[in-house]
């Protein structure tokens, strides 16, 4: 069974970039959750767990993706750590690509940790929006979700076998917590973990009511320079004024990212699913991604500045290449 090493994805890596082909995969593996976070509403769609994908069929998937290029691939949902077999999805996908997981941190342990990372995990990103523990657990609709995400954290970094594998605190903007962001990277950097952003979008919910509020851009930026620890891109950054402006087009859906649900079906990206070109597993990710870079040609979608957007195209640009691709290449 094939099995590349670090550099060798790496090195398909770029060379997938260099072909033109999209860095980045957002795989949901599951839609249920265990919270009731007020900027989501992916725990209302009750789906079926009997119906979402077996290891095999990911194994197979990630297999057929893997013929073409290796992949940033995250792992996400709802909640991907209800999926009790994630340390044998992650090992299925990290034969080939870089898999990366998305968590509330509620349900990490010790062992589970070392498990996804001796699965071959690349990084684990933990949710916290509050440096204030009320306030996060009032957002994410569960008491305790702070300290549960604070300890997750914890655990994660303790327990990493690889000195590339990162550990991030992940934080959504929204219209009461641009304050918060320096006590959050000062919480990150005593956990000693990376710290990123990205604004909450409407696309999500349908509702407006959480929206930063523009300028938000330049204090952002500041505390980039402040804290070298703050990962996310400049270039992403940069951006997000225009984003809460009116919204940044020029979208790459399709292009330099794509999303599989929990089904299996490609789509656009997670917001567009409803235009799936098809299944992973019934034809050629080629085909695939040939299909997709038709159906979002002339895209004028402008609802959303998500990382999986906004970290990726700034890649597109030389200072965002320039400020990105060292730290994804190298460490």
């Amino acid at each position: 069974m094939v099995q590349y090493s670090p550099w060798r994805k790496r090195a398909r890596l770029v060379h997938g970039y260099f072909r033109g082909l999209p860095m980045w995969c957002a795989w949901q593996v599951t839609y249920r959750c265990n919270f009731r976070c007020a900027i989501c509403d992916y725990w209302r769609l009750k789906p079926d767990p009997a119906a979402e994908q077996t290891v095999e069929q990911i194994e197979e998937g990630a297999k057929r993706l893997g013929r073409i290029s290796s992949f940033l691939i995250s792992i996400a949902g709802g909640e991907s750590l209800l999926r009790r077999d994630l340390p044998e999805i992650v090992r299925a996908m990290a034969r080939y690509h870089f898999p990366l997981v998305t968590t509330n941190g509620w349900l990490v342990t010790e062992q589970l940790a070392r498990e996804l990372w001796e699965a071959g995990l690349w990084g684990v990103s933990v949710s916290i929006d509050y440096a204030d523990a009320a306030k996060h657990d009032a957002q994410r609709g569960v008491k305790g979700a702070f300290e549960r995400a604070v300890e997750a954290v914890r655990i994660l970094v303790r327990t990493r076998t690889q000195p590339y594998q990162r550990v991030n605190v992940m934080a959504v903007l929204t219209g009461d917590n641009l304050g918060e962001m320096e006590k959050l990277l000062e919480l990150s950097g005593r956990l000693g973990a990376w710290f990123m952003v990205q604004p909450y979008s409407s696309a999500k919910t349908g509702s407006e009511a959480y929206l930063a509020k523009p300028p938000v851009s330049e204090t952002l930026l500041k505390l980039r320079k402040r804290y070298r620890h703050f990962l996310s891109n400049p270039e992403f950054l940069r951006k997000f004024d225009e984003a809460l402006n009116g919204g940044v087009p020029g979208c790459l859906a399709g292009r330099a990212f794509f999303n599989i649900d929990n089904y299996g079906y490609i789509a656009p990206c997670v917001e567009m699913r409803s235009r799936a070109v098809g299944r992973i597993y019934d034809a050629p990710p080629a085909k695939l991604l040939s299909a997709l870079r038709r159906a979002t040609r002339g895209n004028r979608c402008k609802s959303c500045w998500y990382n999986c957007r906004g970290e990726i195209e700034a890649l597109y640009t030389f200072k965002g290449a320039l400020h990105s691709l060292p730290t994804l290449l190298f460490t």
